[in-house]
């Protein structure tokens, strides 16, 4: 019996059947699997912009296989067009109204199989805790990634246009000049051409073996993308045909696989936040401490943008995704059994894999960091542990001590970097700014970039209880924990306190006593976030950034 049953077999059904034939459905197709595709198209995100080119070939492959697509849409926001405003308060909070979205839609429409398209940031942990949720067969074809821009004859990105806005605030960069940036950073639709929280989340999709090799790396404007849809719609009905589902993908090996090619390749902090979600609704408990035990163990093999000049679209032509966990699996850092949406192992795959450009996909005894790309802090100041791109921090920040700024939103702190108030050794605090205090837990681009800009990322430390950007660089400490709003000692800190950063050995601290940070505590006032709305109930709701920001009932 196949589930979609529920809306087409038996005399009950027969109102059913006659809504399906308002939609054009034929008697022919009565008989047929129906797959629901969960696409994300829409006119504000250039990653997005493109989708229903996609969504039409992965018709076409479900069509040709037997089966029949049925489309829905869900929300998403452009993290760049949110940036620095309001708006990023409602970017984190998605995710969880895209998984609830989709499981709604998929649970009142009967669908038996689905094909997920995400691409940008919050639409992918979405869409992989809702087929989580649903636990019926699936795959995941995203949108591919933007191709870099050229200035100068240097590859650009996103990020820097952030930092370039950083130059032109410092007199290095003429109007003329940041013109021309602007109009050459963002050359094609697709997910931003660097390592950010998009692309790390796609490669991470396949990594979990939720999408077919190539979907973290193919570019956007390539006509492989629009193959590798057609492939994903035919792929489906052989998933259905040998019911595999979510659950049977993503198991604890599979997050842990996941993670070690996220060192590997020195994806974003937000990882931190969306493969323990992810996980939570798979029914595996993956915690921040994984991250640093595979960090210790696996190096970062890849440098690309923010943190290096090489670009999605290299790491597609080095031998992508695959081509990295080749390189895990032979050193032992990989579990080759994991099941996939291929229908072969991760050994299989590995097998199959190529490394052509050993600059970008680096030797395992020639890494491009010594340790995985990210790592976990904890100490006085983060007792439940804080996260930082350790690969993009510069040699001379991997520890530093100096005297606190400190802020209590973005805007602030912004304002002060601008007006000259932030000086070499400076360590800038932005706090009330996690999913509590923001609310939202807000990226923050725009500080990191003009710090960056400005020729102080070697010389100035940033860290808060909301996030940085997957585009950032330099020693940016995001997801201090517990956060300000919680009475964390984040919340304690005052201008001048000098706070120790020590990278290699994992740790955060500011330079007071124990006594001291308890009387400070003592004389906090309780803090409550002055929103209304879905913001308002967002706050009451998430939990932790340590846990990776679920909402908790």
């Amino acid at each position: 019996m196949m589930r979609s049953d529920n809306l087409k077999k038996g005399d009950r059904r027969a109102p059913h059947r006659s809504l399906l034939k308002g939609l054009g459905f034929i008697n022919e197709e009565m008989d047929k699997p129906i797959i629901g595709i969960a696409n994300s198209f829409n006119e504000i995100i250039p990653g997005h912009v493109h989708l229903q080119t996609l969504v039409q070939s992965v018709k076409d492959g479900i069509r040709m296989a037997g089966g029949v697509p049925m489309e829905f849409n869900t929300i998403g926001i452009c993290d760049g067009l949110a940036m620095n405003h309001i708006g990023m308060k409602y970017s984190l909070v998605t995710r969880q109204i895209v998984a609830d979205s989709i499981e709604a839609t998929a649970m009142a429409t009967p669908f038996d199989a689905m094909v997920f398209i995400p691409n940008c940031d919050k639409v992918v942990p979405g869409m992989l805790m809702a087929a989580a949720r649903l636990n019926i067969p699936s795959i995941f074809i995203s949108g591919g990634a933007m191709l870099a821009g050229v200035y100068k004859g240097k590859k650009i990105g996103l990020s820097n246009v952030f930092e370039y806005v950083g130059q032109f605030e410092s007199g290095k960069m003429s109007a003329k000049e940041l013109n021309m940036v602007e109009d050459m950073a963002c050359p094609t639709c697709g997910s931003c051409s660097g390592m950010y929280t998009a692309n790390t989340m796609n490669c991470l999709t396949e990594a979990l073996g939720m999408g077919l090799p190539g979907n973290g790396t193919v570019p956007a404007v390539f006509s492989e993308r629009l193959r590798l849809a057609k492939k994903a719609g035919m792929q489906i009905l052989e998933i259905l045909k040998a019911d595999l589902k979510p659950r049977d993908i993503m198991t604890k090996e599979a997050f842990i696989n996941a993670v070690a090619v996220d060192m590997a390749l020195g994806g974003s902090t937000n990882t931190a936040l969306h493969l323990p979600a992810v996980a939570h609704d798979a029914g595996v408990k993956l915690t921040i401490d994984d991250f640093n035990e595979i960090a210790a163990r696996v190096p970062q093999l890849c440098k690309l943008s923010p943190s290096g000049e090489y670009f999605i679209e290299d790491l597609y032509r080095a031998g992508g995704v695959t081509g990295v966990m080749r390189r895990l699996f032979e050193n032992g850092e990989l579990d080759g059994s994991q099941k996939t949406v291929t229908l072969k192992t991760q050994e299989e795959l590995c097998k199959e894999a190529y490394i052509n450009d050993e600059d970008v996909i680096k030797p395992w005894d020639k890494p491009a960091y010594a340790s995985g790309g990210l790592a976990v802090l904890k100490g006085n100041l983060a007792e439940q542990g804080s996260v930082v791109k350790a690969g993009a921090v510069a040699d001379e920040m991997q520890v530093h001590s100096g005297p606190a700024k400190v802020y209590d939103s973005e805007e602030d702190a912004v304002d002060a970097i601008l007006g000259g108030k932030v000086k070499s050794g400076d360590v800038v605090v932005i706090r009330y700014e996690g999913p509590k205090g923001g609310p939202g837990m807000r990226e923050m681009l725009t500080p990191t970039s003009v710090i960056a800009g400005m020729g102080l990322d070697k010389e100035v430390a940033l860290l808060t209880d909301g996030r940085f950007s997957g585009a950032t660089r330099g020693a940016s400490i995001g997801h201090v924990c517990p956060e300000a709003a919680s009475g964390g000692t984040i919340a304690i800190v005052e201008d001048g306190d000098i706070i120790e950063i020590d990278i290699p050995n994992r740790t955060l601290n500011v330079k007071l006593s124990d006594e001291e940070i308890a009387v400070r505590k003592a004389n906090l006032k309780p803090y409550k976030p002055e929103v209304s709305g879905y913001l308002k109930k967002y706050a009451m709701h998430v939990g932790s950034a340590v846990n990776g920001a679920i909402e908790e009932y």
